[in-house]
């Protein structure tokens, strides 16, 4: 069918993002709107002595001064946090800094004013009285500097262990081979092109909130909102979030400054707005990753795994934002070990609170951290063995006869080629013939090295998600769905399923999100839109059929006689012997003659409940040649050759993979997120110190893919917005290492690690 599922359909969005019609929350303007700005910590960890606004309420412009005390008053709660793994300590931040600040540019004071000049010039006047204290600002100093919370000592966050560690010692103690390597998460900041924002509108008359916000999920925004933070019932706030400009991650979590337009523009009777600057982005915004690391992988004679062991500390933060335990440990935990055969796994992790900003998801949460340890630990095995690299991985990877495979921690991988998908890789990037490009390459003076990871990553799609089919009176069909696009391109990829199951021309179909009136659902985030805002609108299709047999069969004078649905050369048809009806034309009918029993025509909604995870899998090629007199790194040639299971968009799916990889390559090479281990400073605070990837950086990145599909929904699709990250950080790494003769170099390797290192 054209424009049907595995149409590489171009994305119908982006004719009104490249003309400029794109439609952000800071296009919206309100009348009588007042703007925010916020007065926020110099000091990375101190005790506030006291607030003087006086100066600030008197300013020009200023309408209000908000500080704890008024947030206090209204009875406002602590931000959240949803994932208190392995008992982790409590650390209850007030949407305004109370007594004390746990990181820099943690805000103290909102300041509204008739313009954001003005409120920005108010902020200064802002006399805040701190007593500084000792600050940990990383992970390696957070252990031995003052406690930011009372009750962790030593700024121990939580302590989570997985696996048997008793088996894992005996593997280790009858193995043939031993190998060991410690790696650094380098800390990230997500920086999307649209920063954060948030207005707030108040309606005295229903008592009731209206937040406009860019995220990842207006549903999600809105539960945690509504029952933790502001404690009124979810049906008395409305969020709405128009088109998004990038999330990464970092967008789909509740901040502070969300709920504090709606107090401000409810104590003052009108809208109140708010957008963050870059470097208040830098310095607010959850960062990403953070961690140090030692694997231990134990090998047998012929290079089979027996176990691994994994000893990790993981940076949270000054506080635990939403999901920060859950992200080093859970996240990625469950696939330590990647897709291989490895019997026995023991892992201890953990988290320690540091004067930083807090850290949470971040493209792939937890899965490109876990298959960057398991990847680099396979190129050392294979050089302290002697196995070549693609060989000792053929070796330990499940063949399909195997599936479903059961990892140690009881996650069943249930399809895949993956030995196949190894080979074609290996042979489509001719690493054969990678002998005659690297002297090459040194015949220009150049050292060239050639990397690679064979990844699997975990989905989230499991839960609840709803949707609804709706059907205009001009014959156009309205999808509404409770996932969020920012960026991934989910209005075409859901028009083409929608598309296809109905029968109804993929221009006719369109897709409405960011909006809690119209579905309160789970929002994007973990790779599972598709899954099950996809699953969901299945469901909800094969309502709209049965409700038009139903109804056809009344119209058509049936009978007795079966009512069947069949989609004919792209039209969606009902039938009873020579007699039909379009789908389209069923729906305008039932709405226009209010037939009894079907005054609603066709429209349908339904919520999908997913019943297991999918596993994205796939393998990445890289080669990447270093000037030895400078260290530059340049990658000259990526390949992938990815198993998302049904493709339902090939364009959009390159697209995601080629955004992956560069974020993965940007981490690999180039970006760190730099704190002061002594004063907590952010030193990384603007795109003059912190280093992001450009055109030039990321050279023209190959892609194909086989679909394998998938058996836990019906769509067989395994998803695929995170895994170019997950596969490209050790594949970069390992070329870059390959190229200069090293074991291993930590993440990002600049210019300088390399040169050192040379």
């Amino acid at each position: 069918m054209k424009f049907g599922i595995g149409q590489p359909v171009r994305r119908t969005e982006d004719i009104r993002f490249v003309t400029g019609h794109g439609r952000y929350t800071d296009d919206l303007h309100f009348p009588s709107e007042a703007h925010a700005a916020f007065v926020r910590s110099p000091y990375a960890h101190a005790r506030i002595r006291s607030i003087d606004a006086t100066q600030a309420r008197s300013a020009p412009g200023v309408v209000a001064v908000l500080t704890y005390a008024d947030v206090e008053a209204v009875g406002a709660g602590p931000m959240p946090c949803l994932a208190p793994i392995g008992g982790a300590k409590p650390s209850p931040k007030p949407l305004l800094a109370k007594d004390k600040v746990t990181f820099v540019g943690e805000a103290v004071a909102m300041v509204i004013a008739e313009t954001y000049a003005q409120a920005v010039d108010a902020a200064e006047l802002v006399a805040v009285e701190y007593e500084t204290l000792e600050a940990a600002g990383t992970l390696q100093s957070a252990p031995k500097a003052a406690a930011i919370w009372e009750c962790a000592s030593g700024n121990l966050c939580f302590d989570w262990n997985a696996g048997d560690e008793k088996v894992c010692a005996e593997a280790f103690a009858n193995a043939s081979h031993r190998v060991s390597l410690e790696v650094v998460q380098n800390r990230v900041v997500a920086n999307p092109l649209e920063t954060r924002n948030a207005t707030g509108i108040y309606d005295t008359k229903t008592d009731k909130y209206t937040l406009y916000t860019t995220s990842q999920g207006a549903g999600n925004v809105r539960e945690m909102m509504a029952g933790l933070v502001l404690k009124t019932a979810p049906e008395k706030i409305r969020v709405v979030t128009p088109d998004v400009g990038g999330g990464f991650g970092m967008k789909g979590f509740l901040y502070p400054e969300q709920p504090l337009v709606l107090i401000a523009a409810k104590a003052l009777g009108r809208p109140v707005r708010w957008t963050s600057d870059r470097t208040e982005a830098f310095l607010s915004d959850d960062h990403g990753r953070d961690m140090r690391t030692r694997g231990e992988l134990a090998l047998d004679s012929k290079g089979r795994i027996l176990a691994l062991r994994i000893t990790g500390t993981a940076n949270m933060g000054g506080y635990l934002s939403q999901y920060a335990p859950f992200i080093p440990t859970l996240a990625g935990g469950r696939i330590f070990g990647g897709i291989y055969r490895v019997p026995a796994v023991h892992a201890r992790v953990r988290g320690f609170f540091s004067n930083s900003a807090p850290v949470d998801a971040y493209r792939g949460a937890g899965r490109p951290e876990a298959a960057y340890l398991m990847e680099r630990l396979m190129d050392v095995a294979a050089a302290q063995t002697g196995i070549d690299r693609v060989e000792l991985r053929r070796r330990n990877l499940p063949a399909p006869s195997e599936l479903p495979y059961k990892n140690w921690s009881g996650v069943a991988f249930d399809s895949g080629d993956y030995p196949h998908l190894l080979e074609k890789a290996v042979k489509s990037a001719d690493v054969a013939g990678f002998g005659v490009r690297r002297e090459q390459s040194r015949a220009r003076g150049k050292l060239r090295g050639l990397g690679l990871s064979y990844y699997v990553e975990i989905t989230f799609s499991v839960g609840n998600e709803p949707a609804a089919v709706k059907f205009a009176d001009d014959g156009t069909v309205e999808v509404r769905v409770g996932t969020q696009s920012n960026g991934q391109g989910h209005e075409t990829a859901f028009a083409q399923l929608v598309g296809e199951r109905l029968g109804v021309p993929f221009e006719s179909v369109t897709v409405k999100q960011g909006d809690t009136d119209w579905v309160n659902g789970g929002g994007t985030a973990g790779s599972r839109s598709l899954n099950m805002a996809g699953g969901a609108l299945m469901q909800a299709s094969d309502e709209v059929i049965r409700k038009g047999k139903a109804a056809a069969a009344h119209l058509l004078q049936a009978g007795s006689e079966a009512v069947a649905f069949d989609v004919i050369d792209g039209v969606g048809r009902f039938s009873v012997g020579a007699r039909s009806i379009g789908v389209a034309e069923l729906a305008l009918t039932l709405k226009r003659d209010r037939i009894t029993g079907f005054e609603n025509g066709l429209d349908s909604d339904a919520t999908y409940t997913g019943k297991a995870s999918t596993f994205p899998n796939g393998c990445h090629i890289c080669e990447a040649e270093v000037d030895p007199e400078t260290g530059k790194v340049d990658v000259v040639s990526y390949r992938v050759l990815d198993d998302f299971g049904r493709v339902i968009n090939p364009m959009l799916v390159r697209g995601q993979v080629q955004g992956g990889v560069a974020q993965g390559l940007g981490q690999a090479l180039l970006e760190n997120c730099v704190y002061d281990p002594e004063s907590g400073q952010l030193l990384t605070a603007s795109f003059a110190d912190y280093a992001m990837p450009r055109a030039e950086d990321v050279p023209d990145i190959e892609f194909a893919y086989e679909e394998v599909l998938c058996k836990t929904n019906e769509l067989g699709a395994k998803g695929c917005g995170e895994a170019g990250t997950v596969g490209a950080l050790p594949a970069v790494t390992s070329a870059v290492c390959d190229a200069i003769g090293v074991a291993h170099i930590d993440m990002p390797a600049t210019p300088e690690r390399v040169w050192r290192a040379l």
